[in-house]
């Protein structure tokens, strides 16, 4: 090739210099090994996976179960402190945050079948009424955090003076008349 050309167009157009003894005396880094990657890969290809049996499928349901039974309560620490920032005055925003924390709760005890049907089989039947259980108390927990926002918003009618329009007007023992 002619030297004029830069160095790098004459590097593209040589064949790479074969590896000198001194370079494979360079010790690969940590993780890599040139000469078992090949090896490696054909194995993975003559072993194919077996599949699973019934009862490590029905271990896995269970635990997929489980998660979907916890998921409202990893909801809760969040609506508390999404509640907490909204404050307790009458506004459209603190107004729907509360409404959000009632449908959703309610809304999920209502389709509890329905979050649960692809993970019971016949042989998941017995341990599944332990999950559905807990996934309602989660969402009762849930209802109660929304119970305490309204307590706190004062729409609970929880004092005296909420039920005046109950209460019968006292009738005095005795009347004192001012007279000159």
């Amino acid at each position: 090739m002619d030297p004029s050309y830069p160095y790098w167009v004459r590097q593209l157009h040589s064949p790479p210099n074969p590896k000198s003894k001194s370079a494979s005396q360079i010790q690969d880094p940590p993780g890599f090994t040139s000469s078992t990657t090949g090896k490696r890969a054909a194995l993975a290809k003559q072993q194919a996976r077996k599949p699973p049996t019934p009862e490590e499928t029905d271990i896995l349901k269970v635990k997929k179960s489980w998660e979907v039974a916890l998921a409202p309560a990893k909801q809760l620490p969040m609506n508390a402190i999404m509640m907490y920032m909204s404050g307790n005055s009458l506004q459209i925003f603190s107004i729907m945050m509360v409404f959000m924390l009632f449908k959703n709760p309610v809304q999920s005890l209502l389709q509890i079948n329905q979050a649960f049907a692809r993970y019971e089989t016949p042989r998941t039947r017995s341990k599944m009424w332990v999950v559905k259980a807990v996934y309602v108390l989660m969402n009762l927990v849930a209802l109660a955090l929304g119970i305490w926002k309204v307590n706190g918003m004062g729409l609970l009618p929880t004092t005296r003076s909420d039920w005046l329009a109950w209460e019968t007007q006292r009738e005095p023992r005795e009347r004192a008349i001012f007279a000159f």
